[in-house]
């Protein structure tokens, strides 16, 4: 807390704040972070792997690969959180679970499962974009975004 709003503060709310502070646990950052890489590295891996095997078995070019490598994660991640076996790896690795397209999989269909109750239609289609759905919306700007400044560089800046 800045040194500011501690003087805002009355003796009482002070003592709090300190009490709080030494009660509080202690994350540790550095391990999450070698956790989230490791786990999010492995996924990428196992994304490689498959995106080589449909090069190899189907006769893809490394190009045409990408789509069919995105689904197969996106199934897996779906298969293993209907078993409930994401939700382990994703309290593990943290952010390294959520930022491959995985994570994209996972909000989808733990949205799907959690209203399943309310029925097809008004429980899961209506709620099962509701995690991922500004997810989309945010790519397709940014998206958007860089495809803008890249037409421009390219058209003006002759690169």
């Amino acid at each position: 807390m800045g040194e500011k709003k501690k003087q805002k503060l009355n003796p009482a709310q002070q003592h709090y704040q300190a009490f709080q502070q030494n009660r509080e646990t202690k994350r540790p950052i550095f391990k999450n972070c070698i956790k989230a890489f490791l786990v999010g590295g492995f996924i990428c891996f196992i994304g490689q792997l498959i995106s080589t095997f449909y090069i190899y078995q189907f006769n893809f070019t490394e190009k045409t690969a990408g789509n069919p490598t995105t689904a197969t994660l996106i199934f897996i991640t779906m298969l293993l959180t209907g078993f409930g076996i994401y939700d382990r790896i994703a309290q593990f690795a943290g952010a390294g679970s959520a930022v491959p397209v995985t994570g994209f999989g996972n909000a989808v269909i733990s949205s799907a499962i959690e209203y399943r109750s309310e029925g097809f239609i008004l429980g899961v289609g209506s709620n099962m974009l509701k995690l991922a759905g500004p997810v989309i919306v945010y790519g397709v700007f940014a998206a958007f975004i860089v495809a803008i400044i890249k037409t421009i560089l390219t058209q003006w800046g002759g690169f």
